[in-house]
């Protein structure tokens, strides 16, 4: 059985190992390898993941029997009374477990439970197959935008939103 646990402080080294371990298998044929690596150094480093908890950032971890299969971060009030997913990952070996489900209905109580409207997350233009589980989980996309991210590197993302 999956369970949906906060991850502490020291599950971080396994947030950056599952992003390592799914990141290739999602962005391939979306991104240059030289992006990808970029993006993982950028966001994935220890220090970053530490930064973004101490900033109030919310972890948390698909757990079945004590392996870790996915994880999401998210932070509440980026916009007033908004939720934003930065993070949503599941192992490849993962996918179809019903795990992208938990991790959604997980982030929706927990913003329900701090006075949320809603839920927003960013999802690459090209990567079809997250754009179509986001539709079929009922958020709507709302807008375009492309993201300088630095390096000369940029997310050219839609911007999807769920009303709960």
């Amino acid at each position: 059985m999956i369970h949906i646990v906060r991850a502490t402080i020291e599950d971080l080294k396994i947030i950056q190992s599952i992003a390592h371990l799914t990141w290739q298998d999602t962005f391939r044929k979306i991104l240059s390898q030289a992006q990808i690596d970029y993006m993982l150094l950028s966001f994935y480093d220890l220090p970053h993941l530490q930064e973004q908890n101490r900033k109030g950032h919310i972890f948390l971890l698909a757990d079945e029997s004590g392996g870790k299969l996915g994880f999401t971060g998210f932070e509440m009030n980026q916009e007033p009374e908004k939720t934003k997913i930065h993070k949503i990952y599941i192992l490849p070996t993962a996918q179809g477990k019903g795990i992208g489900k938990k991790l959604i209905q997980a982030i929706k109580e927990i913003a329900l439970e701090n006075g949320q409207t809603s839920i927003l997350l960013n999802v690459n233009k090209y990567n079809e197959g997250a754009i179509n589980f986001y539709e079929y989980m009922g958020f709507i996309n709302i807008k375009s935008e492309i993201i300088d991210i630095g390096n000369g590197y940029v997310m050219d993302d839609f911007v999807f939103e769920l009303k709960i």
